[in-house]
Protein backbone atom coordinates (compact mmCIF):
# COMPACT_ATOMS: atom_id res chain seq x y z
CA UNK A 1 0.00 0.00 0.00
CA UNK A 2 2.82 2.77 0.69
CA UNK A 3 4.13 1.78 -2.90
CA UNK A 4 0.97 2.54 -4.25
CA UNK A 5 0.39 5.93 -2.24
CA UNK A 6 4.34 6.68 -3.18
CA UNK A 7 3.68 5.99 -7.00
CA UNK A 8 0.02 8.23 -6.71
CA UNK A 9 1.79 10.92 -4.67
CA UNK A 10 5.30 11.22 -6.69
CA UNK A 11 4.10 10.03 -10.06
CA UNK A 12 0.60 9.84 -10.96
CA UNK A 13 -0.14 13.44 -9.17
CA UNK A 14 2.33 15.86 -10.71
CA UNK A 15 1.74 14.19 -14.22
CA UNK A 16 -2.23 15.22 -13.57
CA UNK A 17 -1.78 18.01 -12.17
CA UNK A 18 0.82 19.25 -15.37
CA UNK A 19 -2.34 17.84 -17.65
CA UNK A 20 -4.54 20.24 -15.75
CA UNK A 21 -2.69 23.80 -15.87
CA UNK A 22 -1.93 22.98 -19.70
CA UNK A 23 -3.77 25.70 -21.56
CA UNK A 24 -5.34 23.76 -24.69
CA UNK A 25 -7.11 21.50 -22.27
CA UNK A 26 -8.46 24.06 -19.68
CA UNK A 27 -9.51 25.68 -23.06
CA UNK A 28 -11.08 22.76 -24.15
CA UNK A 29 -12.88 22.72 -20.66
CA UNK A 30 -13.97 26.14 -20.58
CA UNK A 31 -15.20 26.26 -24.20
CA UNK A 32 -17.46 23.03 -22.89
CA UNK A 33 -18.67 24.77 -19.55
CA UNK A 34 -19.44 27.72 -21.39
CA UNK A 35 -21.71 25.99 -23.68
CA UNK A 36 -23.52 24.15 -20.98
CA UNK A 37 -26.19 26.17 -20.83
CA UNK A 38 -27.58 25.39 -23.91
CA UNK A 39 -26.94 21.79 -23.16
CA UNK A 40 -29.05 22.54 -19.92
CA UNK A 41 -31.88 24.31 -22.18
CA UNK A 42 -32.13 21.02 -24.25
CA UNK A 43 -32.52 18.60 -21.21
CA UNK A 44 -35.41 20.90 -20.13
CA UNK A 45 -37.07 20.21 -23.30
CA UNK A 46 -36.16 16.77 -23.41
CA UNK A 47 -38.05 16.61 -20.11
CA UNK A 48 -41.38 19.18 -20.83
CA UNK A 49 -42.07 17.22 -24.32
CA UNK A 50 -42.42 14.16 -21.85
CA UNK A 51 -45.89 15.43 -20.95
CA UNK A 52 -46.67 14.97 -24.52
CA UNK A 53 -47.72 11.73 -23.13
CA UNK A 54 -50.52 13.25 -21.13
CA UNK A 55 -51.17 16.13 -22.73
CA UNK A 56 -51.72 15.18 -26.45
CA UNK A 57 -52.41 18.67 -27.84
CA UNK A 58 -49.05 20.28 -26.43
CA UNK A 59 -46.79 20.97 -29.44
CA UNK A 60 -43.79 19.45 -29.76
CA UNK A 61 -41.08 21.46 -28.70
CA UNK A 62 -37.92 19.61 -30.06
CA UNK A 63 -37.03 22.41 -32.45
CA UNK A 64 -35.68 24.32 -28.98
CA UNK A 65 -33.88 20.93 -28.37
CA UNK A 66 -32.61 21.20 -31.78
CA UNK A 67 -31.02 24.32 -31.83
CA UNK A 68 -29.10 24.19 -28.36
CA UNK A 69 -28.17 20.89 -27.95
CA UNK A 70 -28.70 20.00 -31.37
CA UNK A 71 -25.68 22.47 -32.71
CA UNK A 72 -23.30 21.42 -29.22
CA UNK A 73 -20.75 21.30 -31.83
CA UNK A 74 -21.04 24.82 -33.42
CA UNK A 75 -20.57 26.72 -30.44
CA UNK A 76 -17.38 24.29 -29.25
CA UNK A 77 -15.68 25.35 -32.64
CA UNK A 78 -16.35 28.90 -31.93
CA UNK A 79 -15.63 28.88 -28.46
CA UNK A 80 -12.21 26.66 -28.16
CA UNK A 81 -10.22 29.29 -30.28
CA UNK A 82 -11.15 32.07 -28.19
CA UNK A 83 -10.24 30.76 -25.16
CA UNK A 84 -7.33 29.34 -26.35
CA UNK A 85 -6.32 33.25 -27.74
CA UNK A 86 -7.77 34.69 -24.41
CA UNK A 87 -5.65 32.82 -22.49
CA UNK A 88 -2.53 33.46 -24.76
CA UNK A 89 -3.24 36.84 -24.45
CA UNK A 90 -3.92 37.37 -27.97
CA UNK A 91 -7.61 39.05 -26.86
CA UNK A 92 -8.04 40.75 -29.80
CA UNK A 93 -7.59 37.87 -32.24
CA UNK A 94 -10.35 36.06 -30.31
CA UNK A 95 -13.25 37.13 -31.96
CA UNK A 96 -12.12 36.39 -35.13
CA UNK A 97 -10.20 33.14 -34.62
CA UNK A 98 -13.81 32.03 -33.39
CA UNK A 99 -15.46 33.04 -36.76
CA UNK A 100 -13.03 31.38 -38.51
CA UNK A 101 -12.98 27.70 -36.74
CA UNK A 102 -16.49 27.89 -37.55
CA UNK A 103 -16.08 28.49 -40.65
CA UNK A 104 -13.57 25.97 -40.89
CA UNK A 105 -15.47 23.59 -38.57
CA UNK A 106 -18.47 24.17 -41.47
CA UNK A 107 -16.65 23.01 -44.36
CA UNK A 108 -15.19 19.99 -42.48
CA UNK A 109 -18.43 18.84 -41.88
CA UNK A 110 -19.04 18.68 -45.45
CA UNK A 111 -21.84 20.45 -46.72
CA UNK A 112 -23.37 19.91 -50.05
CA UNK A 113 -24.40 22.25 -52.64
CA UNK A 114 -26.47 22.21 -54.83
CA UNK A 115 -29.12 23.64 -57.58
CA UNK A 116 -31.86 23.52 -54.87
CA UNK A 117 -29.77 24.92 -52.03
CA UNK A 118 -27.42 23.43 -49.69
CA UNK A 119 -27.35 20.22 -47.44
CA UNK A 120 -26.32 18.80 -44.63
CA UNK A 121 -26.26 15.89 -42.24
CA UNK A 122 -27.66 18.24 -39.26
CA UNK A 123 -26.47 15.37 -36.79
CA UNK A 124 -22.99 16.54 -37.40
CA UNK A 125 -23.31 19.88 -35.97
CA UNK A 126 -24.37 18.46 -32.50
CA UNK A 127 -22.67 16.18 -30.27
CA UNK A 128 -21.03 13.64 -32.90
CA UNK A 129 -19.00 16.71 -34.76
CA UNK A 130 -17.67 17.49 -31.41
CA UNK A 131 -13.84 16.23 -32.02
CA UNK A 132 -14.37 18.01 -35.92
CA UNK A 133 -15.17 21.18 -33.88
CA UNK A 134 -12.15 20.65 -31.47
CA UNK A 135 -9.62 19.67 -34.13
CA UNK A 136 -10.89 22.87 -35.93
CA UNK A 137 -10.43 25.34 -32.65
CA UNK A 138 -7.04 23.94 -32.40
CA UNK A 139 -5.89 24.40 -36.11
CA UNK A 140 -7.26 27.94 -36.14
CA UNK A 141 -5.66 28.92 -32.83
CA UNK A 142 -2.48 27.24 -33.92
CA UNK A 143 -2.41 29.53 -36.91
CA UNK A 144 -3.85 32.51 -35.57
CA UNK A 145 -1.07 32.25 -32.39
CA UNK A 146 1.71 31.82 -35.29
CA UNK A 147 0.87 35.12 -37.01
CA UNK A 148 -0.17 37.08 -33.85
CA UNK A 149 3.39 39.31 -34.49
CA UNK A 150 2.79 39.67 -37.81
CA UNK A 151 0.85 42.95 -39.30
CA UNK A 152 1.49 44.87 -42.43
CA UNK A 153 1.68 48.40 -40.53
CA UNK A 154 4.47 49.95 -38.12
CA UNK A 155 3.96 50.51 -34.92
CA UNK A 156 3.54 54.61 -34.94
CA UNK A 157 0.96 54.02 -38.14
CA UNK A 158 -1.86 56.61 -38.39
CA UNK A 159 -4.40 54.09 -39.79
CA UNK A 160 -6.90 53.07 -36.96
CA UNK A 161 -5.85 50.32 -34.70
CA UNK A 162 -9.52 48.43 -36.52
CA UNK A 163 -8.28 48.64 -39.93
CA UNK A 164 -5.08 47.14 -38.89
CA UNK A 165 -6.47 44.42 -37.20
CA UNK A 166 -8.83 43.54 -40.36
CA UNK A 167 -5.52 43.49 -43.27
CA UNK A 168 -3.62 41.61 -40.70
CA UNK A 169 -6.29 38.74 -39.78
CA UNK A 170 -6.72 38.26 -44.07
CA UNK A 171 -3.36 35.92 -44.18
CA UNK A 172 -4.16 33.85 -41.07
CA UNK A 173 -8.03 33.30 -42.65
CA UNK A 174 -7.36 32.60 -45.84
CA UNK A 175 -4.87 29.88 -44.75
CA UNK A 176 -7.36 28.44 -42.26
CA UNK A 177 -10.07 28.35 -45.31
CA UNK A 178 -7.83 27.21 -47.63
CA UNK A 179 -7.15 24.30 -45.56
CA UNK A 180 -10.95 23.33 -45.57
CA UNK A 181 -10.82 23.96 -49.12
CA UNK A 182 -8.19 21.48 -50.26
CA UNK A 183 -9.21 18.81 -47.72
CA UNK A 184 -13.04 18.65 -48.56
CA UNK A 185 -13.45 20.48 -52.02
CA UNK A 186 -10.12 19.36 -53.73
CA UNK A 187 -9.24 16.29 -51.93
CA UNK A 188 -12.95 15.39 -51.82
CA UNK A 189 -12.12 14.34 -47.88
CA UNK A 190 -14.82 13.31 -45.52
CA UNK A 191 -12.94 15.03 -42.57
CA UNK A 192 -15.75 14.14 -40.17
CA UNK A 193 -16.35 10.30 -41.23
CA UNK A 194 -12.10 10.36 -40.72
CA UNK A 195 -12.84 11.27 -37.39
CA UNK A 196 -15.67 9.16 -36.41
CA UNK A 197 -13.83 6.08 -37.59
CA UNK A 198 -10.78 7.03 -35.62
CA UNK A 199 -12.72 7.37 -32.38
CA UNK A 200 -15.01 4.63 -33.11
CA UNK A 201 -12.84 2.02 -31.16
CA UNK A 202 -13.07 4.45 -27.79
CA UNK A 203 -16.68 5.23 -28.36
CA UNK A 204 -17.39 1.07 -28.71
CA UNK A 205 -14.69 0.24 -25.75
CA UNK A 206 -16.85 2.59 -23.70
CA UNK A 207 -19.95 0.99 -24.39
CA UNK A 208 -18.88 -2.17 -22.95
CA UNK A 209 -18.59 -3.11 -18.86
CA UNK A 210 -14.76 -2.26 -18.83
CA UNK A 211 -15.06 1.06 -20.95
CA UNK A 212 -18.30 2.05 -18.52
CA UNK A 213 -16.23 1.14 -15.41
CA UNK A 214 -13.16 3.32 -16.71
CA UNK A 215 -15.20 6.38 -17.51
CA UNK A 216 -16.96 5.92 -14.04
CA UNK A 217 -13.61 5.49 -11.84
CA UNK A 218 -10.77 7.37 -13.68
CA UNK A 219 -12.73 10.82 -12.84
CA UNK A 220 -13.11 9.27 -9.56
CA UNK A 221 -9.35 8.41 -8.76
CA UNK A 222 -8.47 12.50 -9.92
CA UNK A 223 -10.96 13.60 -8.14
CA UNK A 224 -9.61 11.78 -4.89
CA UNK A 225 -6.31 13.40 -5.46
CA UNK A 226 -7.62 16.83 -5.33
CA UNK A 227 -7.65 17.21 -8.93
CA UNK A 228 -10.97 18.79 -10.87
CA UNK A 229 -11.90 15.54 -13.01
CA UNK A 230 -12.82 18.33 -15.88
CA UNK A 231 -9.20 17.12 -17.08
CA UNK A 232 -10.91 14.02 -19.06
CA UNK A 233 -14.04 15.71 -19.73
CA UNK A 234 -13.27 16.26 -23.47
CA UNK A 235 -13.21 12.56 -23.87
CA UNK A 236 -15.81 11.34 -21.70
CA UNK A 237 -18.28 14.19 -22.78
CA UNK A 238 -17.63 13.15 -26.57
CA UNK A 239 -18.66 9.84 -25.54
CA UNK A 240 -21.46 10.53 -23.13
CA UNK A 241 -23.28 13.32 -25.31
CA UNK A 242 -22.76 11.15 -28.97
CA UNK A 243 -24.02 8.34 -26.80
CA UNK A 244 -26.98 9.59 -25.79
CA UNK A 245 -27.88 11.44 -29.16
CA UNK A 246 -27.45 8.15 -30.99
CA UNK A 247 -30.11 6.78 -28.56
CA UNK A 248 -32.50 9.37 -29.29
CA UNK A 249 -31.77 8.54 -32.95
CA UNK A 250 -32.47 5.15 -32.38
CA UNK A 251 -35.82 5.39 -30.68
CA UNK A 252 -36.54 7.89 -33.49
CA UNK A 253 -36.69 5.50 -35.93
CA UNK A 254 -37.76 2.46 -33.72
CA UNK A 255 -34.81 0.91 -33.12
CA UNK A 256 -33.61 0.39 -28.94
CA UNK A 257 -31.30 2.77 -27.04
CA UNK A 258 -28.14 0.63 -26.59
CA UNK A 259 -25.60 2.93 -25.01
CA UNK A 260 -25.16 3.09 -21.61
CA UNK A 261 -22.28 5.00 -21.20
CA UNK A 262 -24.22 8.11 -21.17
CA UNK A 263 -24.41 11.31 -18.68
CA UNK A 264 -28.31 10.40 -17.75
CA UNK A 265 -27.03 6.89 -16.22
CA UNK A 266 -23.73 8.04 -14.79
CA UNK A 267 -24.89 11.40 -13.10
CA UNK A 268 -28.55 11.81 -13.24
CA UNK A 269 -29.96 8.19 -12.59
CA UNK A 270 -27.60 6.12 -10.18
CA UNK A 271 -24.20 5.63 -10.66
CA UNK A 272 -23.16 9.11 -8.88
CA UNK A 273 -25.17 9.59 -5.93
CA UNK A 274 -24.35 13.17 -4.24
CA UNK A 275 -21.71 13.22 -6.46
CA UNK A 276 -18.91 11.57 -7.86
CA UNK A 277 -17.95 8.47 -6.14
CA UNK A 278 -21.53 7.96 -4.87
CA UNK A 279 -20.75 10.70 -1.40
CA UNK A 280 -24.53 10.98 -0.26
CA UNK A 281 -25.20 7.98 2.20
CA UNK A 282 -21.33 9.38 3.79
CA UNK A 283 -22.66 12.71 4.27
CA UNK A 284 -25.62 11.35 6.06
CA UNK A 285 -24.14 9.41 8.16
CA UNK A 286 -21.66 11.74 8.99
CA UNK A 287 -24.85 13.61 10.50
CA UNK A 288 -24.84 11.06 13.58
CA UNK A 289 -21.25 11.33 14.23
CA UNK A 290 -19.33 11.33 17.27
CA UNK A 291 -16.68 13.27 16.22
CA UNK A 292 -17.89 16.91 16.23
CA UNK A 293 -15.84 18.06 13.29
CA UNK A 294 -17.97 15.30 11.71
CA UNK A 295 -20.81 16.44 12.35
CA UNK A 296 -19.90 20.13 11.33
CA UNK A 297 -18.92 18.89 8.18
CA UNK A 298 -22.08 17.65 7.52
CA UNK A 299 -24.56 19.64 8.67
CA UNK A 300 -22.46 22.42 6.32
CA UNK A 301 -22.46 20.21 3.60
CA UNK A 302 -25.71 18.21 3.45
CA UNK A 303 -27.82 20.15 1.25
CA UNK A 304 -25.12 20.90 -1.57
CA UNK A 305 -24.72 17.13 -1.28
CA UNK A 306 -28.64 16.75 -2.11
CA UNK A 307 -27.97 18.75 -4.98
CA UNK A 308 -24.94 16.18 -6.06
CA UNK A 309 -22.24 18.67 -5.29
CA UNK A 310 -19.86 17.39 -3.31
CA UNK A 311 -16.78 19.15 -3.17
CA UNK A 312 -17.30 20.68 0.61
CA UNK A 313 -17.76 17.25 1.86
CA UNK A 314 -14.66 15.52 -0.85
CA UNK A 315 -12.49 18.52 0.72
CA UNK A 316 -13.81 19.54 4.09
CA UNK A 317 -13.82 16.09 5.47
CA UNK A 318 -11.79 15.61 3.65
CA UNK A 319 -11.77 12.58 1.23
CA UNK A 320 -8.83 13.57 -0.57
CA UNK A 321 -5.56 12.24 0.60
CA UNK A 322 -7.38 10.03 3.23
CA UNK A 323 -6.53 6.26 2.68
CA UNK A 324 -9.50 5.58 4.91
CA UNK A 325 -12.08 7.50 2.50
CA UNK A 326 -10.20 7.34 -0.49
CA UNK A 327 -10.54 3.51 -0.61
CA UNK A 328 -14.50 2.98 -0.11
CA UNK A 329 -14.53 5.81 -2.68
CA UNK A 330 -12.62 3.70 -5.48
CA UNK A 331 -14.28 0.51 -4.32
CA UNK A 332 -18.08 2.74 -4.82
CA UNK A 333 -16.42 3.84 -8.40
CA UNK A 334 -16.32 0.17 -9.39
CA UNK A 335 -18.91 -2.30 -7.74
CA UNK A 336 -22.06 0.44 -8.51
CA UNK A 337 -20.85 0.54 -12.23
CA UNK A 338 -20.69 -2.76 -12.13
CA UNK A 339 -24.14 -3.11 -11.31
CA UNK A 340 -25.56 -0.57 -12.88
CA UNK A 341 -24.10 -1.60 -16.28
CA UNK A 342 -25.80 -5.57 -15.88
CA UNK A 343 -28.76 -4.20 -14.93
CA UNK A 344 -29.41 -1.78 -18.04
CA UNK A 345 -27.83 -4.37 -20.32
CA UNK A 346 -30.06 -7.41 -19.39
CA UNK A 347 -32.97 -5.38 -20.30
CA UNK A 348 -34.15 -5.52 -16.35
CA UNK A 349 -34.35 -1.77 -16.52
CA UNK A 350 -34.64 0.62 -19.49
CA UNK A 351 -31.84 2.53 -21.18
CA UNK A 352 -32.43 6.02 -21.08
CA UNK A 353 -32.69 7.53 -24.63
CA UNK A 354 -33.31 11.58 -23.96
CA UNK A 355 -30.74 13.91 -23.61
CA UNK A 356 -30.95 15.13 -19.67
CA UNK A 357 -27.48 16.53 -18.24
CA UNK A 358 -29.56 18.88 -15.17
CA UNK A 359 -27.28 16.49 -12.51
CA UNK A 360 -28.05 18.79 -10.11
CA UNK A 361 -31.26 17.80 -9.39
CA UNK A 362 -32.09 15.31 -6.82
CA UNK A 363 -31.87 12.30 -7.08
CA UNK A 364 -34.10 10.24 -7.24
CA UNK A 365 -35.79 12.99 -8.75
CA UNK A 366 -33.46 13.07 -11.75
CA UNK A 367 -33.61 9.35 -11.83
CA UNK A 368 -37.34 9.11 -12.48
CA UNK A 369 -36.75 11.69 -15.33
CA UNK A 370 -34.20 9.63 -16.78
CA UNK A 371 -35.96 6.68 -16.70
CA UNK A 372 -39.76 6.72 -15.61
CA UNK A 373 -40.33 3.52 -14.54
CA UNK A 374 -40.60 1.76 -11.27
CA UNK A 375 -37.52 -0.59 -11.65
CA UNK A 376 -35.40 2.67 -12.66
CA UNK A 377 -36.45 3.68 -8.60
CA UNK A 378 -35.94 0.38 -7.55
CA UNK A 379 -32.17 0.03 -8.71
CA UNK A 380 -31.55 3.80 -7.26
CA UNK A 381 -32.67 2.32 -3.71
CA UNK A 382 -30.27 -0.99 -4.70
CA UNK A 383 -27.16 1.35 -5.31
CA UNK A 384 -28.31 3.93 -2.51
CA UNK A 385 -27.95 0.64 -0.09
CA UNK A 386 -24.69 -0.74 -1.71
CA UNK A 387 -23.06 2.50 -1.35
CA UNK A 388 -24.34 3.04 2.32
CA UNK A 389 -23.02 -0.56 2.98
CA UNK A 390 -19.54 -0.19 1.50
CA UNK A 391 -19.13 3.69 3.41
CA UNK A 392 -20.28 2.24 6.82
CA UNK A 393 -17.25 0.38 8.26
CA UNK A 394 -14.82 2.51 6.99
CA UNK A 395 -16.73 5.42 7.82
CA UNK A 396 -16.80 4.60 11.55
CA UNK A 397 -13.14 3.73 11.57
CA UNK A 398 -12.76 7.53 10.69
CA UNK A 399 -15.05 9.02 13.27
CA UNK A 400 -12.85 6.72 15.82
CA UNK A 401 -10.01 8.47 14.91
CA UNK A 402 -11.28 11.96 14.61
CA UNK A 403 -12.92 11.51 17.88
CA UNK A 404 -9.35 10.59 19.39
CA UNK A 405 -7.74 13.71 17.81
CA UNK A 406 -10.47 15.73 19.20
CA UNK A 407 -9.89 14.32 22.81
CA UNK A 408 -6.13 14.72 22.67
CA UNK A 409 -6.19 18.41 21.79
CA UNK A 410 -8.23 18.91 24.61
Amino acid sequence: MNAITKWLNDTLTPFTRKISKNIWIQSIQNAIMMSLPMIFVGSLISVLNLFKNIWKGMPDLTPINTFSFGIFSLFISFLLPYQIMEKKKQSKKKIIAGFSSMGLFLMLIDIKFTSKGATLDFNRLGAGGMLVAIFAGIIVAIIMNFFSKFSFFKEDTSIPEIVTSWFDSMIPISIILFIGYILVYLMKFDFFKLVVDIFNPITNFAQTLPGFLAVCFIPVLIYSFGISSWIVTPVTFTICLGAIAANAAAVAKGQPATNITTFEVIYCGWVFIGGQGGTLPLNIMMLGAKSEKLKAISRATIIPSIFNINEPLVFGTPITWNPMLMIPMWINSLTVPTIVYLTLKNGLVSIPDKLFTMYNLPQPISTWLVCPEVGGIILYVIVFILLSITWYPFYKVYDSQCVKEEQSIN
